[in-house]
C-alpha cells in the first residue's frame, strides 16, 4: 500500500463529512473505469434497487482493484454519478462496507440525466495509488 496523506480540513475549507478533501502520495496510479451494477455475466443485477446496485458496483470496484494489485485501502478518489441524488445513501452504506471511515478518499457526487441505459441508477469510478 503506498504512503497517503489525506487532509479532511485543509485551512478556511469546511470540514468534510463524508469524504476527504486532499490526498496525496506517490506510487504507480490506477485507474478504474465506471462500473455498473452488472453480474460476471453482464446481467443487471438490482433492477430499480439502489441498494442491491450499489452493492454490486462496488463488488465489481473490488474485482477491479484487485486485478491492478490494489484495494479500497488505496484509493484516492471515487466518483459517483446517480440518476437520482436520493440513490447516495445506499451508495454510502455499500462504500462504507469497503472503506474505513478514517480512510475515506476524496470523492465527488454528480447527478446525471441518464447513464447507458434506463436501468441503471449509478456509475463509480475509482482512482488508486499504488507503491512503486
Amino acid at each position: 500500500m503506498a504512503e497517503l496523506t489525506r487532509i479532511s480540513a485543509p485551512d478556511g475549507v469546511a470540514p468534510a463529512a463524508a469524504y476527504t478533501h486532499v490526498v496525496m502520495g506517490t506510487g504507480r496510479f490506477v485507474a478504474v473505469s465506471g462500473q455498473l451494477a452488472l453480474d460476471e455475466d453482464g446481467k443487471l443485477v438490482g433492477a430499480g434497487d439502489p441498494a442491491a446496485q450499489a452493492r454490486q458496483v462496488f463488488e465489481n470496484l473490488r474485482r477491479c482493484l484487485a486485478s491492478a494489485g490494489a484495494g479500497f485501502d488505496d484509493v484516492v478518489k471515487l466518483t459517483f454519478f446517480v440518476t437520482d441524488m436520493a440513490y447516495m445513501p445506499a451508495v454510502r452504506a455499500a462504500r462504507d462496507e469497503h472503506i474505513s471511515p478514517d480512510r475515506l478518499p476524496a470523492a465527488s457526487a454528480v447527478q446525471v440525466a441518464a447513464l447507458v441505459s434506463p436501468d441503471f441508477l449509478m456509475e463509480i469510478e475509482a482512482f488508486a495509488l499504488l507503491p512503486e
